[in-house]
């Protein structure tokens, strides 16, 4: 082919609507990272629309370079899309055809990358288009394919749907893809009441259970009881299925009800053995148990000491697994140190707060980790030196935090029962005087913020027109 012929193909193959022309993956994210949130850390697992899912497969595998299992997970995609809209086999197959050409593309093969680029326009001439179109159908698939792929596009997935929509207002199925994008949005990027489009998304699909248990989540605590119904008949209908399960354990954990969180996700483990986040949210709860147990002194009472046992034991296994396969999600290797702080395995807690110091933390999350390790040194390593140099660190994170206040007052402390032993006590005053130097530069830092807000008020003022932009 030559090299005019073959900038050809690739213009034509640009001009599909498909895996490899929607930019799924972030700029900065790894290919280990992608498949890890599209197929595990995701709750939505779409399960009634499986071709999607076997089409991601394809696009993941072609990216690892197995291209010869991409091409097998494209032809399951197709027999699912047969089996499932029988009538629809052609428009719902576009995208499916399009990865195919694009696998073939790269595989070097491109007579049979130009065969499936004929496929899709054969199907889109049909609609005065060469290789793609404006349909529903394809509106629809670009929208659960981001829901799967996507943390913060979630304004571009309501856009989807909401283009399906307006071509057919009542399909359930563009209904509930809008909702789950709406529930979204209530929680990344920016605020939004999801409720409405929800109860709309039920009304069209009484037996979609993981709507109803988003719902519920959202009624939660407003409308408690009629929450509660709602999760159980959602898993009175879907009783295996994982996104129905996983989201009805975390409807349970919000009303604080850790037991019937951990009965759903050991429902959960059963198809999903090895998946991480389900070990660590298992984990998650058995350690609130733990600390409930702790707070509320009844380990001495009626057996309280086995089962404390018992239940530490469990929650140190569930996130040590989850530990063992994924490495380090949020906080697991400081919610193992402190569980081995309580049962008296020091070795054990340094070792997972080492690990926990080495991953990349907000300043917020660094401050805590930092007064977790000091407070650790100080009171069950008895080492004040170590305990000293952590709280000093954490406080040096230029981000004001409860955290940092509470290794400011223990700093302060020690400074002072040293000086009340010894008023030339030079850690001592070496503590004192660094606080003295926080609390000036934390003073001018006011000032200079001060002096910005003063700024802006003595700016000119905008005009009636410019002021209702600004509300508009």
């Amino acid at each position: 082919m030559s090299a005019t012929t073959e900038k050809s193909l690739e213009s034509r193959l640009q001009q599909l609507k498909c895996h490899f022309t929607w930019n799924l993956m972030g700029r900065d994210e790894s290919l280990d990272e992608f498949e890890d949130r599209v197929f595990n850390r995701n709750e939505f697992r779409n399960n009634e629309f499986k071709a999607t899912t076997c089409n991601l497969l394809a696009y993941v595998k072609h990216h690892r370079g197995l291209n010869e299992a991409a091409l097998e997970c494209l032809g399951e995609a197709e027999d699912l899309i047969q089996q499932q809209h029988p009538d629809q086999v052609e428009i719902r197959s576009l995208v499916t055809w399009g990865n195919y050409a694009w696998v073939y593309y790269h595989m070097g093969q491109h007579s049979k990358a130009q065969a499936y680029l004929d496929k899709v326009r054969q199907v889109c001439e049909k609609f005065s288009s060469p290789y793609s179109i404006e349909s529903p159908e394809l509106d629809c698939e670009e929208g659960w394919t981001r829901l799967k792929c996507t943390k913060n596009q979630n304004e571009r997935v309501k856009v989807c749907f909401e283009k399906a929509l307006e071509k057919d207002p009542k399909n359930p199925e563009f209904t509930s893809g809008w909702a789950i994008a709406n529930y979204r949005l209530d929680y990344w990027p920016a605020s939004n009441d999801s409720t409405g489009s929800l109860k709309q998304a039920v009304s069209l699909s009484p037996d979609n259970a993981y709507i109803k248990v988003l719902l519920a989540l959202k009624l939660d605590p407003m409308h408690e009881n009629q929450a509660k119904e709602l999760v159980e008949e959602a898993l009175k209908k879907d009783p295996s299925e994982t996104d129905t399960l996983l989201s009805a354990a975390r409807f349970y954990y919000k009303r604080h009800d850790a037991d019937g969180a951990i009965r759903l996700l050991r429902k959960a483990l059963e198809s999903l053995p090895h998946n991480a986040y389900v070990h660590y949210h298992i984990g998650c709860c058995y350690r609130s148990k733990v600390l409930q147990l702790l707070n509320s002194r009844q380990i001495a009472l009626n057996g309280g000491r086995e089962n404390f046992e018992e239940l530490m034991q469990l929650a140190l296994k569930h996130l040590r697994k989850a530990e063992e396969v994924k490495g380090i999600l949020d906080r697991s290797c400081s919610y193992l140190a402190g569980l081995y702080i309580i049962a008296g395995r020091y070795e054990e807690a340094d070792y997972y707060f080492q690990k926990e110091f080495n991953t990349v933390h907000a300043p917020g999350a660094k401050q805590l980790l930092h007064l977790q390790y000091g407070n650790f040194q100080f009171f069950q390593m008895k080492c004040e030196a170590k305990a000293i140099h952590y709280y000093m660190e954490g406080v040096k994170i230029k981000r004001e935090t409860k955290p940092k206040a509470k290794m400011r007052s223990k700093l302060q402390r020690i400074a002072l029962r040293r000086l009340s032993k010894d008023e030339y006590d030079s850690e001592a005053l070496r503590i004192l005087a660094f606080l003295e130097e926080l609390n000036g530069e934390s003073q001018q830092a006011e000032k200079d913020s001060e002096r910005e807000v003063d700024a802006a008020n003595h700016a000119p003022s905008p005009s009636l027109d410019e002021a209702g932009d600004e509300c508009s």
